[in-house]
C-alpha cells in the first residue's frame, strides 16, 4: 500500500479513537486503579438495536490470585437503540455461572459476540482453577489457574480454544468476524506460562458448531520498540469503500493493544516521561492488511502507540468497532484521572469517514 493511503486509514483511526471526544458508556463498579468495564465488543441486534458486552473489573492482582481482589467478576450484556443513548444491561453471567464440570471460574477476561446464520454466539475467555502441566507447577502462584476460551450458545456452554504447551498455555480474548470467503475467523492472544509476553494468532472454524482448528499462535507477533512485551489485536474493521478506498483491493484495520513491559518500570528521574504502558495498562496500535492476503498484516504504528489516553496512566486498549446505523462506531477502555477504565465511545458518519479517506 502507498504512503498516501497509510496516511488516510491512519488519519481516519485518530478521528474515530478521539480521546477527548469519547463518551462514557458503561462506567466501572469502582473509581480507582484496578476497576473498569470492557474487553468486548458491540454488534447489531436483530431488531435494530446495539448490543455490546464486556466484563467487569474490580481491583485484584493476577499475580497473587483472587485472594487480594474480585478482579473479572462479571460478564454484562448491555443494550441501546442509538449510539448517543443510554445503554441498559439486558444479561449478567457470574463466575459461579461459567463454572461447569468441575472447573471453577476464578476471573472472566476478554470477551466476544458474533451473530452466526445459528443465532448469537458469546465467546468467553476465563481463568480456571486448572493445574499447570507436571514439572511446572512452581511457576503457578496461589489463587491463580489457566485461560481458555469457551462458547455460550443457548444454553450450552462449549470449549473453544484452550493449550498444554508452556509457550501458550494461556489462551484468551476472542475477536470472531467472517471473512469474505465465507470462513468464521477466531483471533485470540496467548501468553506462555511465565506470563512474560504476549502475542496473537488465530484459528479457523471447522464445523457448525464452536469447534476451532488452532492455525497459528504468532501470525501477529509482539513488536520490536512500544509494543515489545505483548501485541493483542482487539477488532478487525473491514475499510469502508469509500473515498480513495472505493478502488482499492478490500483491505481491513487491525487495532491492537501493546506495552514496553508487562510490570510497571522504575523510570529514570532524568529521562523523558511517557507512557509506557504494561498489564492491564496497555495502549494502542494499528495495523492493516489486504483482506485477500490474511493472515499477512502489517503494522502502521511501530515506533510508537497511536493511542494514549490523555488522562490517568495513557492506558488506551479493547477498542472494537461496529459499520452500522450509518455511522462507523468505536468502543474502549479509557483510563481516566482517577485511573478507572470505564467503557467510552465515539462515532464518526459515514459522509466523515469518506471525507477522511479521499
Amino acid at each position: 500500500m502507498n504512503p498516501d493511503l497509510r496516511a488516510k486509514l491512519c488519519n481516519f483511526a485518530d478521528a474515530l479513537i478521539d480521546q477527548r471526544a469519547a463518551r462514557v458508556l458503561v462506567p466501572p463498579y469502582g473509581e480507582s486503579s484496578g476497576y473498569w468495564f470492557g474487553g468486548g465488543n458491540m454488534v447489531l441486534g436483530e431488531n435494530g438495536e446495539l448490543v455490546l458486552c464486556g466484563r467487569y473489573r474490580n481491583f485484584g492482582d493476577s499475580r497473587t490470585g483472587v485472594g487480594s481482589g474480585d478482579r473479572g467478576l462479571e460478564l454484562a450484556v448491555f443494550s441501546s437503540y442509538g449510539f448517543d443513548r443510554p445503554f441498559h444491561k439486558q444479561a449478567s453471567y457470574s463466575k459461579s455461572d461459567l463454572s461447569v464440570d468441575g472447573a471453577e471460574v476464578v476471573s472472566i477476561e476478554g470477551v466476544s459476540l458474533f451473530i452466526s446464520e445459528d443465532g448469537p454466539e458469546l465467546y468467553i475467555s476465563t481463568e480456571k482453577n486448572v493445574e499447570y502441566p507436571m514439572g511446572y507447577r512452581d511457576f503457578q502462584k496461589p489463587g491463580t489457574g489457566v485461560w481458555s476460551i469457551d462458547c455460550v450458545k443457548g444454553d450450552r456452554l462449549m470449549p473453544v480454544a484452550s493449550s498444554k504447551e508452556l509457550g501458550t498455555l494461556h489462551i484468551k480474548d476472542p475477536v470472531v468476524f467472517k471473512r469474505n470467503s465465507g470462513e468464521i475467523m477466531l483471533i485470540y492472544c496467548s501468553h506462555p506460562h511465565t506470563w512474560s509476553s504476549s502475542n496473537s494468532g488465530f484459528a479457523i472454524k471447522v464445523n457448525q458448531h464452536a469447534e476451532f482448528a488452532r492455525a497459528s499462535d504468532t501470525f501477529f507477533p509482539r513488536g520490536a520498540i512500544w509494543d515489545v512485551a505483548c501485541a493483542r489485536i482487539t477488532d478487525r474493521l473491514k475499510v469502508p469503500r469509500l473515498g480513495a478506498f472505493r478502488s482499492e483491493r478490500p483491505c481491513s484495520l487491525y487495532f491492537y493493544d501493546g506495552a514496553e513491559c508487562l510490570r510497571e518500570l522504575d523510570e529514570n528521574p532524568s529521562a523523558s516521561k511517557r507512557p509506557r504502558g504494561y498489564s492491564c495498562e496497555e495502549l494502542g496500535g494499528l495495523a492493516f492488511g489486504y483482506d485477500d492476503e490474511f493472515p499477512q498484516i502489517h503494522r502502521l504504528s511501530v515506533e510508537a502507540p497511536m493511542f494514549v489516553s490523555p488522562y490517568g496512566t495513557g492506558c488506551s486498549r479493547y477498542v472494537s468497532t461496529l459499520v452500522a446505523k450509518g455511522q462507523v462506531m468505536a468502543t474502549w477502555q479509557q483510563s481516566q484521572d482517577n485511573q478507572s477504565q470505564p467503557l467510552v465511545g465515539h462515532a464518526l458518519s459515514l459522509e466523515k469517514v469518506e471525507e477522511l479517506l479521499s
